[in-house]
């Protein structure tokens, strides 16, 4: 049981660690219009599921991690960023993806969802679509409750610090998981793609 304890705190010390988020709480809460150039995603994290684990996203669409921030449960993270074709990471035990086809001067909103893994939490990223068709829609009630009741955070030295330490660790889930992701039914992808109509 003991050697079972040490493995699990040992687990939840990767990537994000299990409680502590370098991020910093932005001073401002209110999320900024997006530059009429531009394109915006706003990454939300609110689940009683794996709260105790962060997780941390990526900016994939080059082929390079381009780090966005550490997500932990009750907080959410605006990326502002180029339109056009994305490809999205978070990773925390393991590595998952979502597409994306943005268009300027545009929010999108994607949520964060834990699921258990062997150690720790794994974590999927949904498109939060601008209609009622699917799981996650801007229509439901709890869109409303994932805006008010996450912080919005932002990156601090330290958190850049982490991902400096931890970039040989992410890449190599990137490498392990994309083929997996690329194995995906059209189907599946499709649900897992933020359309130009998401944005609002």
């Amino acid at each position: 049981m003991k050697h079972m304890r040490l493995l699990v705190i040992l687990a939840c010390t990767i990537f994000a660690g299990c409680a502590s988020n370098p991020m910093l709480v932005s001073q401002q809460q209110t999320i900024k219009v997006v530059d009429s150039s531009l394109s915006q995603v706003v990454f939300l994290r609110s689940s009683f599921v794996g709260s105790a684990i962060s997780a941390s996203l990526y900016d994939v669409t080059n082929g390079e991690p381009e780090f966005i921030g550490i997500i932990a449960n009750g907080t959410k993270i605006a990326y502002d960023t180029t339109p056009g074709p994305h490809t999205f990471m978070v990773v925390s035990e393991a590595a998952d993806f979502l597409q994306a086809e943005i268009l300027p001067g545009k929010t999108y909103y994607s949520l964060v969802t834990p699921r258990m893994g062997m150690w720790k939490a794994r974590f999927s990223l949904w498109p939060i679509r601008n209609d009622s068709s699917s799981k996650f829609n801007t229509s439901m009630p709890e869109f409303k409750k994932w805006l008010d009741n996450t912080k919005l955070v932002e990156n601090s030295d330290k958190s850049k610090a982490w991902y400096k330490k931890n970039a040989n660790s992410v890449k190599s889930k990137q490498v392990e998981y994309w083929p997996v992701w690329k194995e995906k039914s059209a189907e599946d992808i499709e649900k897992r793609t933020l359309n130009p109509q998401d944005g609002i």
